[in-house]
């Protein structure tokens, strides 16, 4: 049965098999994607590792959700809408009654601290009084001092909101960001690109000199412009960027399909009657992917950066996002807080870094010449 077990289950194919030994043969295009992969698994349960709400709570027997049910202050003896879960009170009520699971950082992006000893920006934690900081956090009753939680690894920005809270949400919602205008424009522009590629001709000859003028516009200006006008938010700049971003691929695309549509199996499949879409997408389509695949880790770098420039020069995410951009503009803007710059410097170095290590290992594992050593 187990030899059954083993032959049902699916396998690659040699070719692939091939691929995946030269990735895995390239250490750094394959470590950078296990490092990539574990940043962005840790940092889509932001939640989870940087949250001004503790995780689980247990209150007079009673299980709570903080992270995910706004409870009104009044189950606690208070008397607002919300409850302020780093408030001193709702600390020692709850710990009095039960307990409270917290992150490992118990701020979230838009967390400002009101008890900071200095004016925000403030520097990192070790840079200060350990004793006057502990002074002033809001412990509870089972806390014999202060927590690591409360600390500002990375300082704050100048609205007093946690530096790494702010990277890590920065961080999702780039690559999240990049990966949807990535898989939304590649999209568009294979379809495009097959479209012209497989029936050449007038279809050919207008959608080249539609994209040469479309292309030839100030895609910055425009954005600028529009982002000026429309009302910033997540897929308001990401249907402004897929409006020029999807081009990228159609050059790839349409030079394979040109290559490929006159190939002997595609002239026989068209002889025996076989649609046009059949043979586009069974039979020309995977051997265009190939160089397609190269291209995405590049594009969504590149998707990433655009978003990052919106950002940094305010015509991004709305006021408050957590941003990459909006975090080096606010470096620029406070040159006294060296923090603030080089923390998203560092971030969005690596992350891009990482993208283009992994483009190259890509590029070699579908590169035929490329020898397996």
């Amino acid at each position: 049965m187990a030899e059954a077990a083993l032959e049902r289950r699916p396998r690659l194919s040699p070719i692939n098999q091939r691929r995946w030994r030269v990735f895995r043969a390239n250490g750094r295009g394959f470590w950078s994607l296990i490092l990539f992969a574990l940043l962005f698994f840790v940092t889509l349960g932001a939640e989870f590792v940087a949250n001004d709400r503790p995780i689980v709570a247990s209150y007079k027997g009673e299980l709570l959700f903080p992270a995910f049910v706004d409870y009104p202050e009044s189950k606690f003896g208070g008397f607002l809408a919300s409850t302020a879960w780093r408030d001193r009170f709702i600390i020692e009520e709850v710990e009095a009654n039960g307990w409270m699971l917290w992150p490992p950082i118990r701020f979230s992006y838009r967390t400002v601290d009101e008890a900071l000893p200095v004016p925000a920006p403030a520097p990192p934690f070790w840079t200060m009084d350990r004793s006057e900081l502990c002074q002033r956090m809001p412990l509870g009753v089972g806390d014999p001092g202060c927590t690591m939680g409360n600390f500002h690894w990375l300082g704050t920005d100048d609205q007093g909101r946690d530096v790494v809270a702010r990277l890590i949400h920065g961080f999702r919602i780039s690559v999240l960001f990049g990966l949807v205008l990535t898989g939304l424009s590649s999209v568009i522009g294979v379809a495009a690109g097959a479209v012209q590629g497989y029936f050449g001709g007038w279809i050919d000859l207008l959608a080249q000199r539609f994209i040469e003028i479309w292309t030839a516009i100030p895609a910055l200006y425009l954005l600028l412009i529009i982002s000026s006008v429309i009302a910033p938010s997540f897929w308001v700049l990401l249907g402004i960027l897929l409006l020029f971003s999807w081009v990228a691929l159609v050059g790839v695309v349409r030079a394979e399909f040109l290559r490929g549509r006159n190939l002997e199996y595609v002239l026989a499949a068209r002889a025996l009657g076989v649609p046009d879409r059949t043979i586009m997408w069974r039979h020309v389509l995977p051997n265009a992917m190939v160089a397609t695949l190269t291209f995405l880790p590049f594009i969504l770098g590149g998707s990433i950066t655009t978003l990052t420039s919106l950002d940094f020069l305010g015509f991004g995410l709305p006021a408050g996002s957590p941003s990459l951009g909006e975090l080096l503009a606010q470096g620029k803007n406070n040159l006294q807080a060296p923090w603030l710059g080089i923390s998203g410097f560092v971030v969005i170095a690596l992350m891009l870094s990482l993208l283009v290590f992994i483009g190259e290992a890509v590029r070699d594992a579908f590169d035929p010449r490329k020898a397996l050593r």
